[in-house]
């Protein structure tokens, strides 16, 4: 099963290093690949290193694809987290 997402960076410090964090704790309760897109390419959801390359700033698009069996699950935990700014204030 494969599942595409687009999903907008709303907190102001973008996809900074404890954003890409918890997106990375997140993914990785999952089976499923994660690739995570937008202008400068695509990289692993699990991968916090990769993750920080895209340089995602605040009202950035990226376009995450997930690949597997729980891709409809790991989904909706993504857009929750991205819904919720990442548990931020800002």
């Amino acid at each position: 099963m494969e599942v595409v997402q687009k999903v907008k960076i709303l907190n102001k410090l973008g996809l900074h290093l404890r954003a890409a964090a918890q997106l990375v704790k997140t993914t990785s309760k999952f089976k499923c690949r994660v690739l995570v897109k937008n202008h400068n390419g695509h990289v692993d959801g699990k991968s916090l290193m990769n993750l920080l390359t895209l340089a995602a700033s605040y009202g950035s698009e990226l376009t995450i694809i997930f690949q597997g069996d729980d891709a409809s699950d790991a989904s909706k935990a993504i857009q929750t987290l991205f819904m919720t700014n990442f548990g931020e204030k800002e």
